[in-house]
Parts: structure tokens; C-alpha cells; sequence
């Protein structure tokens, strides 16, 4: 984090000077991209506890290993149909949004 004359700030401070507030548009942005990034790092996580490859999880969700690269990377748009079908079928698990407003 960034200090202001010598003073550190908080996380949300930070973001707000570095991304404006809630509502710009560039702030926006900066929030969608993070949701995705979490999610690809949950993805990953989940794998990993469970002790899998890419290509193994690949394989039991019908898709491929580089699909499966890419979320984890933050490199692609994920469709939330994949999402549910990976946590389902590569998983067995369900998934649970929440929308904050």
C-alpha cells in the first residue's frame, strides 16, 4: 500500500486513489477484473486440495486443459454455464452466487 507522507492508508483508500470511486467507470473495471481474478485463484485452490492436474480436471468436466489454464490465469471470459459445469462435474460441488449492492 501506498503511505501519504509517511502514514499508511487502508486497501480501499488506496483503490479509490488509484481507481476513483464506486460508479467511474475505471473503477468498475478494476472490480470485474478482480471478481474473475478470485475466482480463477478459487479454481485453482479447489484443484490443487483435491489433488488434480489441469488435464485431469479438464477431462472430467468436458473441456481442455488450456480452457482450464486460462481461467485459472485470469486469461479468458468465463461463461458461468463453464463455471457451474467445472464446480459440478469436476468437483461435485454447487455453486452459490451473492450479489452485493
Amino acid at each position: 500500500m501506498k503511505t501519504k507522507k509517511n502514514q499508511l492508508i487502508d486497501l480501499e483508500s488506496f483503490i479509490e486513489e488509484e481507481y476513483g470511486n464506486r460508479g467511474v467507470k475505471r473503477r468498475e473495471q478494476f472490480e470485474e477484473g478482480y471478481e474473475a481474478f478470485k475466482l480463477g485463484i478459487l479454481l485453482q485452490e479447489m484443484r490443487q486440495q483435491q489433488n488434480m492436474t489441469q488435464e485431469q480436471l479438464a477431462e472430467k468436466c468436458g473441456t481442455t486443459k488450456t480452457y482450464i489454464s486460462r481461467i485459472e490465469n485470469n486469461a479468458s471470459d468465463m461463461r458461468l454455464s463453464t463455471v457451474m459445469r467445472i464446480i459440478r462435474e469436476g468437483f461435485g460441488g454447487h455453486l452459490r452466487l451473492s450479489v452485493d449492492i
